[in-house]
């Protein structure tokens, strides 16, 4: 999805042409799978990371261009709101220093577009959805200027018919309407990519799936949107539903989301096929952009083809964890992306998030069968998802040989830290990273302060021992935020209320 086009007008057989070249391409990447011409044995780990720009006072201010013009480096984009921008740390073995290696290139990058901000009257801030937010910061002319933008936004107006519904039921209740998808860019956040070889994908994408739940759990740092309290990681029913193509009547025809948990689990050996399979069959393309590369003529030929339209259809599927095909080096390989976890509270934080997710992916997989996912539903894999979306650590959850409603904090402590822990001295990790960032989790398990845990405690505090109004509480807790944030200590040693 990061590509510049050239045009947001499409003919019916631009679709054709697109649905054949996909197909296309699918049987390519069958061929590639089948011949083992891919990259294989190498574990690399690498992150991408959503921010907000705001001003003093904690609000949105739209400047990402000219933030960028003066940020002197390729890895900082921007994103589909002018008041967002992403940044990602290069891909890294997933052993030894890497996580205290990761740690200081998220500070170095986050330090120096702080310092460009600041010249500019504005300061970054690392969380998954920004409390202070507005109707005002959703209109049109605060979508990016990529054309890109403008037509996946047109696109999905167009598939749907209709404005866009968002209703979200927590503490409280919120209802809107919008005639953009620009909701879409409240929901800042870390997405953490893992290679893997293509016929162990079916394994470590359903271990990403059953460990989702406890990950948003733990990392949940989203529980404001426009005013209101929501679910823990408002987040996700966010992006679920700031991007619906479906009416009401194809929901109810069973019609599949764009963005997803899934339906089913994948079979070992064929699960990278599967997904992109599901890709073909199920969702009709948004942008139908072709491209003059010849998939079969390339492997005849001996070379590697990039697969762009299949590649491109997938970046307009939003699955919760994705497959991605990338050729680097002249080898294509898989990765898995994460994409279930927010934004901040700070960097170490973020960084225990990885090794967090990281260490259960490996213990997951590694554990001697029968593996989780063969002993619990996919229906019960997506239950505990939402729950723990929307109740954070007061989630409970089913998990197998454990029980049915398991408190998420007795589930990491007891059972999933020392797996992760297994998982990553497995996989060469430093002990002093493992312990580092492992004891992290474990600390803000036991405290209950994960970020969405601070803002609503401390939200309650401005609000009802001081008095404040529920608007001035908001920009209070911003500020409080962003100074805690900025100082880069874990948020479970941040005081309630200041």
């Amino acid at each position: 999805m990061g590509r510049d086009i050239e045009t947001t007008d499409f003919t019916p057989d631009d679709r054709l042409q697109f649905r054949q070249k996909v197909k296309a391409n699918l049987s390519a990447l069958r061929k590639l799978v089948d011949g083992g011409g891919f990259e294989t044995g190498r574990r690399t780990c690498g992150l991408e990371i959503e921010v907000y720009i705001t001003d003093p006072e904690g609000s949105a201010v739209p400047i990402n261009a000219k933030l960028l013009e003066r940020i002197p480096s390729a890895d900082f984009q921007t994103e589909l709101a002018k008041f967002t921008i992403e940044f990602d740390v290069k891909p890294r073995l997933l052993t030894g220093h890497v996580f205290t290696t990761i740690d200081t290139e998220l500070r170095r990058s986050l330090t120096l577009a702080h310092d460009i901000a600041e010249e500019l009257g504005a300061r970054m801030t690392i969380i998954g959805i920004l409390p202070t937010l507005r109707d005002a910061d959703f209109t049109e002319d605060h979508m990016s200027a990529n054309r890109r933008y403008k037509a996946l936004n047109d696109m999905i107006l167009k598939a749907r018919g209709e404005d866009i519904q968002i209703n979200i039921e927590g503490a409280e209740e919120l209802q809107a309407r919008a005639s953009s998808i620009l909701f879409e860019a409240a929901c800042t956040s870390m997405q953490l990519h893992l290679q893997v070889d293509p016929h162990d994908f079916g394994l470590y994408w359903n271990a990403a799936q059953v460990l989702s739940a406890p990950l948003v759990a733990v990392g949940a740092n989203s529980p404001f949107f426009l005013g209101r309290q929501l679910h823990h990681e408002t987040r996700i029913a966010l992006f679920e539903q700031a991007i619906e193509t479906r009416t009401e009547e194809l929901v109810l025809q069973g019609v599949r989301p764009r963005v997803w948990f899934g339906e089913k689990w994948l079979d070992e050996g064929e699960g990278l096929w599967d997904l992109f399979d599901e890709n073909v069959r199920y969702f009709p393309a948004l942008l139908p952009l072709c491209e003059d590369e010849d998939p079969a003529a390339m492997i005849e030929a001996g070379e590697v083809p990039r697969l762009p339209e299949l590649t491109l259809h997938n970046g307009t599927i939003y699955r919760w964890n994705r497959p991605v095909y990338e050729v680097v080096r002249g080898r294509p390989h898989m990765r898995i992306e994460n994409r279930v976890l927010p934004a901040g509270p700070s960097v170490p934080d973020s960084v225990a998030n990885a090794a967090f997710c990281y260490g259960l992916l490996h213990g997951l997989v590694s554990r001697p069968r029968p593996h989780l996912w063969e002993q619990m539903s996919f229906a019960a894999a997506a239950d505990n998802f939402y729950t723990a979306a929307r109740d954070g650590l007061g989630a409970r959850l089913y998990w197998p040989r454990v029980g049915a409603q398991v408190p998420v904090p007795e589930l990491i402590l007891r059972h999933l830290l020392p797996l992760a822990r297994d998982g990553l001295v497995e996989w060469g990790v430093d002990a002093g990273d493992v312990d580092y960032y492992l004891g992290i989790i474990a600390e803000r398990t036991l405290s209950g302060l994960t970020g969405a845990g601070w803002q609503i405690a401390t939200w309650h505090k401005l609000v009802h021992d001081d008095k404040l109004s529920r608007e001035d509480a908001t920009r209070e807790l911003v500020r409080i935020y962003q100074r805690r944030s900025y100082a880069s200590t874990p948020v479970h040693t941040w005081p309630v209320g200041g």
